[in-house]
């Protein structure tokens, strides 16, 4: 792991470098998905309301290089349902990692930020979800201790699991 890398809570005063960082992160899938695809999740991406909500309902971890943002992780705490997670879960959004940092370990040690804030705050139930096509992404979650809870309909017209980790 490079030292010059710098681990931190952000704030939601960082929104704007948060979504550069998210739309640099997931840019890979352009050359994935069919067209179609690519223009919903590019909408996604570039949603301010869905951006808004997220920094504003999360504790955002992220991995400074230098002066430019290099990796995020977002845990949104417990009582915040949605379709996927239920209310007595908290769960992890949008781990995403500079295209010119893969490979440093960032996105592990982010996500292990995730659990360990979920530990100290009490949550039971971590849950995330990620597609067939985030390979490196299912080896990080099932090393830390995830464990497959259901596959979800498609996304993207990918597959897609929901993975949870229980706390003891």
């Amino acid at each position: 792991m490079d030292s010059h890398f710098v681990y931190r809570e952000a704030s939601a005063a960082e929104k704007e470098p948060l979504q550069q960082l998210g739309i640099r992160s997931y840019s890979q899938f352009e050359s994935i998905l069919a067209p179609p695809d690519w223009v919903t999740m590019h909408r996604f991406l570039h949603n301010d309301k869905m951006w808004d909500q997220l920094v504003n309902n999360s504790k955002i971890f992220v991995c400074d290089a230098g002066d430019k943002l290099a990796g995020m992780a977002y845990l949104v705490p417990s009582n915040n349902p949605t379709h996927l997670y239920p209310a007595d879960w908290s769960y992890v959004r949008l781990v995403g990692v500079d295209p010119a940092y893969r490979g440093k370990g960032i996105a592990r040690r982010l996500t292990q930020m995730c659990v360990d804030r979920a530990k100290q705050t009490n949550e039971k139930t971590i849950g995330l979800h990620t597609s067939e096509k985030m390979l490196d992404a299912i080896h990080i979650y099932e090393s830390i201790g995830f464990k497959l809870y259901k596959e979800i309909d498609p996304i993207y017209g990918m597959r897609y699991f929901v993975y949870r980790l229980e706390i003891p």
